[in-house]
């Protein structure tokens, strides 16, 4: 057991990953190797789930394709990830969302966590200077 621990501390976890969760929408920006060629693929859908730690965590994500569902595993600590954007913050109320997978269109809609910025809330004087 120590031994698997070892190796796992040993493998570089991504500091560079941000923080998201089911129900958030992501973009995977996953590279693609076609023999000597390199490419990156973007995958855009919703996180299903986040299952294991450490070196062995993966998440799921969901998005819909032409009218079909396609749903991609990735491991956490790809090397093949070359970056994660989270687009959008749900409201959910379970860590696996799998029930989404029986759902279509505004049944499968998630709500948006609204972000409160500080440019947003400037104060407007309320009398008009005169000049």
């Amino acid at each position: 057991m120590e031994f698997i621990k070892s190796i796992e501390k040993q493998i570089n976890t991504k500091a560079v990953t941000p923080k998201f969760k089911s129900g958030d929408t992501v973009t995977v920006h996953y590279k693609i190797k076609e023999g000597t060629k390199e490419r990156i693929q973007l995958f855009q859908g919703v996180v299903l789930q986040r299952k294991g730690n450490g070196a062995t965590e993966t998440f799921t994500v969901r998005k819909i394709s032409g009218g079909v569902g396609v749903e991609r595993i990735f491991p956490l600590n790809s090397t093949n990830i070359a970056k994660v954007d989270v687009n959008k913050q749900g409201i959910v109320r379970r860590a696996r969302l799998y029930y989404l997978r029986g759902k279509v269109g505004k049944g499968a809609r998630i709500l948006e966590k609204r972000q409160f910025t500080k440019a947003a809330a400037v104060v407007v004087p309320s009398t008009p200077e005169v000049a």
